[in-house]
């Protein structure tokens, strides 16, 4: 139940040796405040009467409080960062920071270069309310700080961009080994060795980074991914492993030197991580059986077209050699025809030619078995008559006409018939103009 409290209005200052609790209904009547009801509220009423409560000092309670809020802190975030401490994490000497993995100081072992920005703070939080030195010497251990430092100088690497990145290029807990041989055998092939890729695209200039993907990847995607991680373009770098270059500056030549040893060496680690990743994709690319199964089917490809191809010269070849032996034989046969006409022609000529000769055989012998057409003894002088007028016909007309001259004399006898026969060719070639009129003297008489 609500105490009545009165109110003064306005407030008047209490005589000395007065207080509010047992004169309050004096002040109210001089003052001639009213009366109003009020419940005591707010954090500092809570303040009061836990401390009341409790009976503790002001400074007693805000210890505990302070106590109590870390550990507030801690469990709130228990779920998201909390990873046990390593007593040789705890006893490491702040002088060592390089030495240090700050993401495990920091209790971000399993985030590492994915931390993001909030994490690092919040971790960093509930670090410093755990291992702050004023906690420490609260609790009776005095310069106590060692580990306090480091947290202090992981929080500074990691919150900075590039001296984080400086870090990240040499964290190797954050790397993923290539599997093994043992591992290949009883594990998924493309799993395994997706996971060290994984891991290695966190250095790439260009993203997205194409991972290695399954046996179901096309030849393409296999194809991008090797052409892209066998030119791969690295962000990572190594000056976080440089040698402390002196403070000196009257040393300017060990400075330099430093410099140029420190800039050397990062070279040689570049080279050297550059041939690493070769290394890690010749392994890969070697027992990827996608490849083998592409280089297959290429083959495979190829001496089909080389099979093809060579099919194809082969039936051309034949059809050259077959177009070539029926030209050969349609030659031949072309040749050995117009030898055979020729030798025909040749036969014919002869025969026709012995034909000739037999007519004219005819056409002579009818004159003299008409007795050159002479009474009694024919003189040799009619004999050359006659037989030159023979001649001179069988010269004026072509062979078929010698023929038909020569069946027409066949088998006469009589010769006043011969002569008859004679003196019509002998008028019909003076008709065609073949022989002048007057030539012939023995069939025209």
């Amino acid at each position: 139940m609500a105490t009545p409290i009165v109110v003064p209005t306005p407030l008047l200052a209490l005589p000395e040796g007065w207080t509010a609790e047992k004169d309050i209904k004096t002040v109210g009547k001089l003052s001639g405040a009213t009366q109003r009801t009020l419940e005591p509220v707010g954090p500092y009423f809570l303040a009061h009467a836990r401390r009341a409560r409790h009976k503790r000092t002001f400074s007693e309670d805000d210890r505990i409080q302070a106590q109590e809020r870390a550990k507030k802190v801690e469990n709130d975030e228990d779920s998201e960062i909390s990873e046990p401490e390593d007593p040789m994490m705890l006893a490491r000497d702040a002088k060592d920071w390089k030495q240090q993995d700050h993401y495990k100081v920091l209790g971000l072992s399993k985030y590492r270069w994915k931390a993001t920005e909030e994490q690092i703070k919040r971790a960093h939080r509930k670090k410093v309310l755990k291992h702050h030195p004023d906690k420490k010497a609260a609790a009776g251990r005095t310069d106590d700080d060692n580990f306090f430092k480091c947290i202090q100088k992981a929080t500074e690497v990691l919150l900075d961009p590039t001296k984080r990145r400086q870090f990240d290029s040499v964290d190797e807990e954050a790397d993923v080994e290539p599997p093994t041989k043992k591992q290949l055998q009883k594990g998924n092939f493309y799993k395994l060795w997706g996971n060290v890729f994984k891991s290695e695209a966190r250095f790439s200039k260009i993203h997205p980074v194409p991972m290695l993907g399954d046996d179901k990847s096309t030849r393409e995607e296999v194809e991008n991914f090797y052409n892209f991680w066998y030119s791969f373009d690295s962000w990572r770098s190594f000056e976080y492993l440089d040698e402390d270059v002196p403070d000196d500056n009257e040393n300017r030549d060990q400075k330099r030197h430093t410099e140029r040893k420190n800039a050397n060496a990062r070279k040689k680690k570049k080279a050297e991580d550059n041939a690493r990743l070769r290394k890690l994709l010749d392994d890969c690319s070697a027992g990827d059986e996608r490849i083998k199964r592409f280089r297959q089917e290429a083959n495979a490809a190829k001496n089909k077209k080389r099979l093809e191809r060579e099919a194809a010269e082969k039936k051309a070849a034949e059809d050259a050699k077959a177009a070539k032996e029926a030209a050969e034989k349609a030659a031949k046969e072309a040749e050995e025809k117009a030898k055979a006409d020729r030798e025909a022609n040749k036969k014919a000529k002869e025969a026709a030619k012995n034909a000739v000769k037999k007519n004219k055989r005819v056409l002579r012998g009818s004159v003299k078995d008409a007795n050159y057409f002479a009474e009694g003894d024919a003189s040799p002088a009619t004999i050359d008559a006659v037989l030159g007028d023979v001649e001179l016909i069988q010269g004026k007309i072509e062979p078929e006409e010698i023929a038909a001259l020569a069946s027409k004399l066949n088998g006469l006898k009589v010769a006043d018939e011969i002569k008859s026969v004679w003196k019509a060719e002998a008028e019909r070639l003076i008709g065609a103009g073949k022989i002048k009129e007057g030539e012939i003297k023995a069939f025209t008489a």
